[in-house]
């Protein structure tokens, strides 16, 4: 069977290849990403997140900072985690440190970003969550009550962005 019998027509009169599905070939950001694969980028980017707070409110808490100190630092590495995890996974797949930095940064700022304000609005807003101690079932219900609802929020941004090109689509050529 010849390669040329492997591909579709799309109702947008570009190529699919048989398998792939619709995302990024040659410049052309296919349109329709699917829901899973807004629902992966998102967990990925809350994975950077959770690590990256959880740190930096442990950080804050054990050197008796202020909310607000402990919350820049917990937001700088949730940032910093999430471009990691996307960072060594181009890395594993051979492509050079700038080009890497490059991607992780066009691949998880606006996810990152979506998340991290969401989710800080709603500890900001939840009465007590600011002074609560690691310790406290309040910080972790807080915590864990506004990833999810970051959660839910940042999907949809994070499939529309796939679904032009953007966010995670590319880092999709080295998954």
């Amino acid at each position: 069977m010849e390669h040329a019998a492997h591909h579709t027509n799309t109702p947008n009169g570009h190529t699919a290849h048989e398998g792939h599905g619709q995302h990024e070939h040659g410049g052309h950001a296919h349109r329709g990403a699917s829901w899973g694969m807004a629902v992966k980028a998102t967990l990925h980017c809350l994975t950077g997140c959770a690590i990256g707070e959880i740190v930096g409110m442990a950080i804050g808490t054990a050197l008796a900072w202020g909310n607000v100190q402990t919350m820049v630092l917990a937001i700088a590495l949730a940032f910093v985690f999430g471009y990691s995890l996307t960072l060594f996974a181009v890395r594993r797949a051979g492509v050079d440190l700038k080009t890497a930095i490059k991607i992780a940064i066009a691949a998880d700022t606006i996810s990152i970003a979506v998340m991290e304000l969401v989710d800080n609005a709603i500890i900001a807003v939840v009465p007590g969550a600011m002074d609560a101690q690691l310790s406290d079932g309040l910080f972790w219900s807080a915590l864990l009550g506004g990833f999810a609802i970051a959660f839910v929020i940042t999907t949809p941004v994070n499939k529309w962005m796939i679904g032009r090109g953007k966010g995670h689509a590319v880092v999709h050529a080295y998954h």
